[in-house]
């Protein structure tokens, strides 16, 4: 009987650690924005980056990976992982955007360039957020690490 027991909380213990070590980063697409905000308004959050930019992968790494942000992110505001240089056309209400190349293989999103512009030039990583609107309220232009990016969403 108390093997059984032991064996049991010991089980239950192991089951809650695996889920809690999965929680994951619930992502969506600029097209959902509309019907997601029409059920529930919430603010945007939108992390643009690329894949050759370090700073970017380290973020992926370490600050998305973070338990509080993870949570926070996922109860308060819709989620949006987005390639700056995606090639896929977007389109956002009545507006369309397009990737441009810039080179053989290079280039941007027009979208990304919106989203990311600040003092006339894009960087990478940034951090967009934008109201329930589709107005930009803030943008963060440089790695930032859970606890910092945890006092930004607090103040969001």
């Amino acid at each position: 009987m108390k093997v059984n027991l032991h064996r049991t909380i010991l089980i239950s213990f192991f089951l809650l650690t695996l889920q809690q070590s999965y929680a994951q980063l619930k992502t969506y697409q600029f097209e959902q924005l509309d019907s997601l905000q029409k059920k529930e308004a919430r603010p945007v959050a939108i992390f643009i980056h690329t894949d050759w930019c370090k700073y970017c992968a380290a973020m992926i790494n370490t600050t998305f990976q973070n338990k509080e942000v993870i949570s926070h992110l996922n109860k308060h505001f819709y989620f949006i992982d987005f390639n700056a240089e995606e090639k896929r056309t977007i389109k956002i209400g009545h507006n369309t955007f397009k990737y441009k190349p810039s080179g053989n293989n290079t280039g941007i999103h027009e979208l990304a360039e919106q989203l990311a512009l600040v003092n006339g030039k894009v960087s990478y990583p940034t951090l967009c957020f934008l109201n329930s609107n589709f107005e930009i309220t803030y943008q963060h232009t440089q790695f930032i690490n859970a606890s910092d990016l945890l006092l930004v969403l607090s103040k969001l």
